[in-house]
C-alpha cells in the first residue's frame, strides 16, 4: 500500500510540474489542481500511517 502511495505522490508531482510547460489556460489549471490534490492526499495518508519510533 505504501509503495502505491509513494508512486502516486511521485507521479502527481512530476505531472504537476510538467503541466506548466505542456498546457495553457483552463486545461493546465484543471490538471494541476487534480494532480495537486492527489499529491496532497497521498502525502497526508503517508504521514498518518507512518511508524513512530520511541527511543526513550
Amino acid at each position: 500500500m505504501k509503495a502505491l502511495l509513494w508512486l502516486i505522490l511521485s507521479v502527481a508531482l512530476i505531472v504537476n510540474v510538467s503541466t506548466s510547460f505542456a498546457f495553457d489556460g483552463v486545461q493546465q489549471v484543471l490538471i494541476s489542481v487534480g494532480t495537486g490534490l492527489a499529491a496532497l492526499a497521498s502525502g497526508v495518508v503517508l504521514f498518518v500511517t507512518r511508524r513512530r519510533r520511541d527511543y526513550a
